[in-house]
Parts: C-alpha cells; sequence; structure tokens
C-alpha cells in the first residue's frame, strides 16, 4: 500500500467495500471516500485491520452543515495509518432525524468526538455509550454550528452576586453595529480625524533647550 498512488488506493478500496461506496475524490493530495449510511461501520472495521491499510487511528469526526441539501450534514472521519504514513478521509450524509451508527465500538476515541458533532450539529449517533452535550450547557437551546444558529446566539450568560449562581438571559444588544474607530468602543470619531494628530499641530518650543544666551 505504501507505494500505490491514490488514485490506485482508492480503486483498491472501492472494489473491497462494493456498492458502500458511494464516490471517491482526490483534492489536494487527499483522499475521500463518501460511503452509504449503512456501511460506515463495516468500512470503517476493514480499513482498521486489512493489513494493506491499517488505518488504526481516529484523529478526529467533524460535520459539514449544507441547509439546501435533503441531507443536509456531511459526516467526516479523518483516520491515520501509522504504518505507511497515510491518511483518508471519510463521509457519510445524514439529515436532522436519521441516526449515523456510533464508531465508539471500532474506535474509542470517537466518544468525545461523536458528542461534540451532537452538541455542534445536532447530529445523533446510534448506540453511543454516552451521547450529551461536551462544549455547551445541557440545557442550552439549539446546535451552534449549524448555519441558521445566530451568531449573536439566543442568551447570554452571567454569573450573578446576589443569587449566587449562573443566570441564563436573552441576548440584548444595545445597537446594530459598532463603529471601530480606536477611541470608543460604541461611539464614532470626527472624519478625517485620527489618533495622534494633535502632535502634529503642537506648538513647538523655540530655541534649544540645551544652549545658553
Amino acid at each position: 500500500m505504501s507505494e500505490l498512488s491514490l488514485p490506485a488506493l482508492a480503486d483498491q478500496i472501492t472494489s473491497l467495500l462494493g456498492d458502500q461506496v458511494v464516490r471517491t475524490e482526490i483534492k489536494l493530495g487527499e483522499l475521500t471516500v463518501v460511503l452509504v449510511r449503512d456501511g460506515l461501520v463495516p468500512a470503517l472495521i476493514m480499513l482498521r485491520g486489512h493489513p494493506d491499510f491499517q488505518f488504526r487511528q481516529l484523529m478526529d469526526i467533524t460535520a459539514v452543515d449544507f441547509p439546501e441539501r435533503a441531507e443536509r450534514f456531511e459526516v467526516v472521519y479523518h483516520l491515520l495509518s501509522l504504518k505507511f504514513n497515510r491518511r483518508i478521509r471519510i463521509k457519510v450524509m445524514t439529515d436532522e432525524d436519521t441516526p449515523v451508527a456510533s464508531v465508539t465500538g471500532v474506535f474509542s476515541t470517537a466518544n468525545w468526538f461523536e458528542r461534540e458533532v451532537w452538541d455542534m450539529f445536532g447530529v445523533f449517533f446510534a448506540e453511543h455509550p454516552d451521547l450529551r452535550r461536551l462544549l455547551t450547557d445541557y440545557g442550552f437551546d439549539g446546535h451552534p454550528l449549524r448555519k441558521e444558529f445566530p451568531m449573536t446566539g439566543f442568551v447570554e450568560v452571567r454569573y450573578d452576586d446576589e443569587q449566587k449562581r449562573v443566570v441564563y438571559e436573552p441576548v440584548r444588544l444595545t445597537q446594530d453595529f459598532r463603529a471601530f474607530d480606536f477611541l470608543s468602543p460604541w461611539d464614532g470619531m470626527a472624519r478625517g480625524v485620527l489618533p495622534g494628530d494633535e502632535k502634529a499641530t503642537a506648538p513647538q518650543a523655540g530655541g534649544n533647550p540645551g544652549s545658553k544666551a
């Protein structure tokens, strides 16, 4: 495998996985294999254990949101073979309601990766041993990396000294935008005036302060 070109590697994986492969892509020197959703776990088991591949490390799981698609989420898996110094990207597609099989039984590192994708995108992983939020609070509303999620969020969090606890409040913006004038965080400045201009018009002291009459 170490001497295989990327097209040859793609062909070999396709021949072994058959109809489980939707398509393969080679871009920027990296191979991406798009799988049918139900073929994910068997494919990862094969890629991990096959002597010609040995992708034994799961480096990351993430997702990409395309709201205009019926299956809006691409769930992306990055694998590494230390034996052959080779990386590969695996993708499956899903929607808001259809779960993706958890791969924690194949790679234990998938536990927190899947929790993060669930938290940020709302992709559900079936048979995950402990699928709960990882980066946001348990009562958090929504999934922050979905495209429709507002950049300001729905609530803001602060610690209340009187109540001695963290409180949630609706986001309130005092104005629609900020003027970045480097002087005040909110107020605009006079047009054509820049910080430091006053030094150019300061009166100059006459004579040389070190000279003697």
